[in-house]
C-alpha cells in the first residue's frame, strides 16, 4: 500500500480519495489543502477548481492549473502552520512548501494559503507568498582577497573559502 501524496501514513483511499471523488468533504482548511496539492499530482483539475471559492473562480484558469499539474513531477508537501479554521471557524490559514520538478528542476512553492467557508464547505480563497527575513551580519564580511578567518596565513579564496 502507497501512502497518499499529501504526506500522511495513510493509503489514498483512506485520505484524499473520498474528498477528491465528491464522496467526503474536508473538515479543515489543511484537509483541504492536503487534498489540493494530492489533487495536482493526480491532475484532479475538476477538484482543484471546484475547491476555489465561487467568488474567485474567475481568477483561475482551469488551462494554466492544468498545465501546472500535468507537467509538474510533485515531490512532497509539507504544513509549517495553520491558523483557525476548527469547527466553528469560517476562515483558516495553512502556510505549506510544495516541492516539484518541472523540465528537471527542483522548485519550492512556498504560499500563505487563506480558506473560507461557506454553507459549511471549505473553499481555497486567496494566498500570498511568506515575508523574506532580511539575513543581519553580526561580524563583518570577509573579502576573497582578505586573510582567511581560521588564521592560516593564505587568502580567504585559497582556503576557506573554496
Amino acid at each position: 500500500m502507497e501512502n497518499c501524496p499529501c504526506g500522511l501514513e495513510k493509503s489514498y483511499e483512506e485520505c484524499c480519495g473520498p474528498f477528491i471523488k465528491g464522496e467526503a468533504l474536508p473538515q479543515t482548511p489543511e484537509a483541504l489543502m492536503r487534498s489540493r496539492y494530492t489533487a495536482f499530482t493526480k491532475i484532479e483539475v475538476d477538484y482543484i477548481v471546484n475547491t476555489v471559492h465561487p467568488d474567485k473562480r474567475d481568477q483561475h484558469d482551469e488551462r494554466t492549473v492544468k498545465s501546472w499539474s500535468k507537467n509538474s513531477d510533485w515531490i512532497d508537501l509539507k504544513i509549517l502552520n495553520t491558523e483557525k479554521g476548527g469547527p466553528e471557524d469560517t476562515e483558516g490559514q495553512v502556510e505549506f512548501i510544495a516541492q516539484y520538478y518541472q523540465k528537471g528542476k527542483r522548485h519550492k512553492h512556498h504560499e500563505i494559503a487563506q480558506f473560507k467557508k461557506q454553507e459549511d464547505k471549505w473553499f481555497f480563497y486567496d494566498a500570498e507568498a511568506p515575508q523574506q527575513e532580511q539575513i543581519i551580519r553580526n561580524s563583518p564580511k570577509i573579502g576573497r582577497n582578505d586573510p582567511c578567518s581560521c588564521n592560516s596565513g593564505k587568502k580567504y579564496k585559497k582556503c576557506c573559502g573554496r
